[in-house]
């Protein structure tokens, strides 16, 4: 098998993609490569919680390797995190990094790029394919997600939270990807044919968090330490304690 690296977020396209990659039996996955905020301890723009991240993972019966993230680095300082993260995984035989994403040519374009310069290359299992088809396989499959974070632009507070269903599929509006591939929405996948066990987690609070561009974080506030030109709603999850 194929040494290799899984770029994993938690939600259900790196879920998805990752059972893709194991059901092939082509690639050995020697770990699931997460950013996550240094300062706050959570994955960059899903705001799931590490320890949550951790059973995720746990369950799974994958390695874990954490790339702990500078609150507002820039495109400069990621890239030479990255690169050096590539590096140790290349210094190891790993040549080949997966990637959940589906159609964004320039992210695509980017992340070949950025591995050219490490002599590795990049593995996209849902590339191209029909987003609405892959959410209703998700769903098939028997993965069970939730919503974490929702774009105001595209949904309302409603769908925070919310869990991946044939419901939440209908009540999609037509501007929204059925998989979010635009940043519509993010989710974190608790249960599924990748996993040897659910983790167990309850239901947070539902925050609202603006990100103009102009606005400086006023606050320690996770939410608040990256900029963009909109507002998000985030549903906090809490692990149980066994």
């Amino acid at each position: 098998m194929i040494k290799s690296i899984f770029n994993w977020s938690g939600g259900k396209d790196s879920s998805l993609a990752l059972h893709y990659i194991l059901q092939e039996k082509k690639y050995d996955v020697c770990a699931l490569l997460t950013s996550v905020s240094q300062q706050y301890q959570r994955v960059s723009m899903h705001g799931v919680r590490e320890e949550l991240l951790q059973s995720q993972i746990t369950n799974i019966g994958l390695p874990y390797h954490r790339l702990s993230i500078p609150e507002m680095p820039t495109m400069e300082m990621y890239d030479d995190m990255m690169r050096n993260t590539c590096e140790h995984f290349k210094s190891q035989g790993i040549e080949y990094s997966i990637f959940g994403d589906i159609f964004l040519e320039d992210l695509k374009k980017y992340r070949e790029d950025q591995l050219a310069k490490v002599q590795m290359q990049a593995v996209f299992p849902l590339w191209k394919k029909d987003t609405r088809q892959l959410l209703e396989e998700f769903i098939d499959l028997g993965f069970k997600a939730v919503i974490v974070c929702v774009n105001e632009k595209y949904l309302d507070q409603s769908f925070a939270g919310r869990k991946i269903d044939k419901s939440f599929v209908k009540d999609l509006p037509a501007d929204v990807d059925p998989c979010g591939e635009n940043g519509e929405y993010h989710s974190f996948v608790y249960d599924g044919p990748i996993m040897q066990r659910p983790v167990d987690f309850e239901i947070g609070e539902v925050v609202y968090r603006n990100y103009l561009k102009e606005k400086q974080a006023e606050d320690n506030d996770y939410y608040q330490c990256t900029a963009y030109d909109t507002g998000f709603w985030y549903c906090d999850l809490i692990g149980k304690q066994e």
